[in-house]
């Protein structure tokens, strides 16, 4: 079912409470039938090569999770071993007592003894052309080299940094730099604004801030460290240092006793950084993400359990071996460019690529290109930007040879059948399984995802649960549903990589993820499934979008629009858009006197733009005298999305305090 099919047939429950209900009972209008098996030839060479083997496998992770993760995480090394797997009280969960070990370590030092040694850890490529390539021995060296720095410039065990950072190898050395010494990060994507900044810094009180004086984005200079200043501007701050590495080689201010180069500063350390023993429970990470309230959740994850499934994955979803290319196109500042850019590929010991720019500069070929050149593998890209390959067309593609390819995935959002065959056929040439991944950044890795040597696949499905993923679809009241009925996505036992709580809010982890449902985790998703047992993610069912596969809070962009002075009043709500999923679409009232026009309209967009940051800025203002609301005040944001969908309205209207706002809020548009 297309995304934009599926979101017609989600429609709230008839139900009488203040929570978003589950999606009506109802059954798909299109039933996929083609089926897509892996090769024989696939299967032979894959780790897990039958279905008969992935149920046994799945079948002892549900049944006897103890035995089973106690046995794959022996594959890790531990400074001391652990001695007992799972200790679970909802909603905390603890995983592998009384083990030590160290993320860092497992990346790199224990790939030095053998071969991997001298090969490949991270292969990467500058926007405007410049390529490096680091062997595991000479990314342990920097990695080393910047811990003593970050300990240098005072960080400690517990500290929390933050790295805003271009897509450089220097963003994955700062985080294996803090993984070493036991300082936890937190990641800010690079298109993120001041305000983002400056709100990430002051959750989490973090002491130092790693940055670069710009990063290229479409042959343009993103200013980076001015961002930064500018952040620690916006108020009083815990920053007490900046480092900044030299990317571009603009001007950037300076200021004395706090801002220092990054390359000055290995001037004065040696590449002698043991790797510290830290408790499997330890805080690793903590990766904000939108949230209803407006306010961002430090998502924190933790050393053991999250390495762990972030290589279980790598080894059986991705099949990575030692002589692939492999090539995760997510951000840094992303969880899939954490786990599967950084963490679960280089404990894997595979070769990750990274690539800075955008997919189009400085032409519509630039992936495939890097692919040709590189003799990628195994790719992993999100459905946005397999839309935008097929809108810019065949050709592109055709100008390259892909045939080093064996296997893709997607990730990010559910992609619509017709995107998944034109990615089968055009880019794996029809002999590429592909992985379609469904998990999100609180769960820290794959939870339904075909495994590539065993899962018959089908366009637009991402199959089945990942090993120790209890999932299940259920109503309002927590009944399974039945076959190709949709509902509530729900995992009902605990998992290594899960989240272990939001940073510094106990109560609103609790509220956010374990109160839908007593001792189950609600993931927020609406899905079904099918026939065979498999599952169609519909989408969030909450009012977080999901814009080209970033999670996007409608309240957080609410909250920017009424911050400008010309805005009284605003809803924001998503629309179906073919190329990233869901438009951003945003009902605006102005105060008394201001005129509405279309530069006002563009204006807000820049605002919003200029406060999150690119990924929030919206497709569409609509200015309108009021906003539908309930006679108690509460806006109708079911009549909302119908509107900004162009659809019919459709649903009880009898609580709404004047009809009439319906029928001028239709007839708005940018004005």
């Amino acid at each position: 079912m297309s995304k934009k099919a599926a979101s017609k047939k989600s429609k709230p429950a008839k139900k009488k409470s203040s929570k978003p209900a589950s999606a009506a009972a109802a059954k798909p209008a299109l039933t996929e039938s083609r089926v897509f098996k892996p090769s024989a030839e696939f299967s032979k060479a894959a780790r897990i090569s039958s279905m008969a083997q992935y149920k046994k496998m799945y079948d002892e992770s549900i049944k006897h999770p103890d035995k089973f993760f106690g046995r794959e995480a022996k594959e890790l090394s531990w400074q001391k071993p652990f001695t007992k797997v799972l200790e679970w009280k909802c909603p905390n969960a603890k995983w592998f007592l009384g083990g030590k070990l160290n993320v860092s370590e497992n990346c790199l030092d224990r790939h030095l003894n053998g071969p991997r040694k001298t090969k490949a850890a991270i292969i990467w490529e500058g926007e405007p052309g410049e390529k490096r390539v680091l062997t595991y021995q000479q990314l342990h060296r920097e990695v080393c080299r910047f811990a003593n720095v970050l300990k240098r410039n005072g960080a400690k065990k517990g500290d929390r940094v933050i790295i805003y950072m271009p897509m450089i190898p220097e963003a994955a050395i700062a985080m294996l730099a803090c993984a070493r010494i036991g300082v936890m990060h937190s990641v800010v994507f690079g298109g993120f604004s001041a305000e983002s900044i400056k709100d990430r810094v002051n959750d989490c009180q973090a002491k130092i801030v790693v940055t670069a004086d710009g990063g290229y984005r479409r042959g343009a200079v993103v200013p980076l460290k001015k961002n930064v200043d500018d952040a620690l501007q916006l108020g009083e701050t815990t920053v007490k240092k900046v480092i900044v590495y030299k990317r571009t080689g603009q001007d950037v201010h300076i200021e004395e006793g706090r801002d220092v180069w990054w390359n000055r500063e290995l001037e004065y350390v040696d590449a002698n950084c043991p790797a510290v023993a830290l408790d499997a429970e330890a805080p690793l990470f903590i990766l904000y993400t939108s949230g209803s309230t407006g306010k961002p959740k430090g998502i924190l994850h933790t050393t053991g359990g999250y390495l762990l499934h972030s290589y279980m994955t790598c080894k059986y979803v991705f099949d990575l071996r030692d002589e692939d290319v492999y090539w995760c196109t997510a951000d840094v500042g992303w969880v899939t460019g954490h786990s599967y850019m950084v963490y679960g590929p280089l404990a894997l010991g595979a070769t990750s690529l990274m690539y800075e720019g955008a997919p189009n500069w400085p032409e519509n070929d630039r992936f495939w290109r890097i692919i040709d050149e590189y003799k990628v593998s195994v790719f992993y890209t999100a459905p946005t930007a397999i839309r935008a390959f097929m809108k810019w067309g065949d050709h592109w593609l055709k100008k390259h040879d892909l045939t080093s390819l064996r296997l893709l995935g997607t990730v990010g959002e559910p992609i619509n059948p017709e995107a998944w065959m034109w990615y089968h056929k055009l880019v794996g040439g029809g002999k590429c399984p592909i992985v379609d991944t469904w998990w999100q950044t609180e769960t820290g890795g794959h939870m339904i995802t075909p495994i590539p040597g065993a899962t018959p696949t089908k366009p637009g499905t991402a199959t089945l649960p990942f090993f120790g993923v209890d999932a299940a679809i259920v109503d309002d009241l927590g009944k399974e549903v039945g076959k190709d009925e949709q509902g509530k996505l729900v995992i009902r036992k605990p998992w290594p990589s899960m989240l272990r709580g939001i940073w510094g809010d106990k109560k609103r982890y609790q509220e956010t993820y374990w109160s839908e449902f007593k001792g189950w985790y609600f993931a927020g998703d609406g899905a079904r499934r099918d026939k065979d047992g498999y599952f169609w993610i519909i989408g969030r069912i909450d009012d977080v979008l999901n814009v080209a596969g970033h999670r996007l809070g409608t309240a957080e962009v609410e909250s920017a629009l009424v911050s400008h002075p010309a805005v009284a009043e605003s809803a924001v709500v998503g629309r179906p858009d073919e190329l990233k999923g869901q438009g951003v679409v945003c009902f605006v009232t102005v105060k008394e006197g201001v005129k509405t026009s279309r530069e006002l309209g563009e204006e807000l967009k820049k605002h919003v733009r200029t406060v999150i940051g690119p990924v929030a800025t919206p497709d569409e203002i609509r200015f309108a005298a009021a906003l539908p609301k309930t006679r108690s005040g509460k806006i109708m944001r079911r009549l909302l999305k119908q509107v900004a969908a162009g659809e019919i309205i459709k649903g009880d209207t009898t609580t709404l305090e004047d009809i009439n706002v319906i029928a001028q809020l239709a007839a708005s548009g940018d004005d």
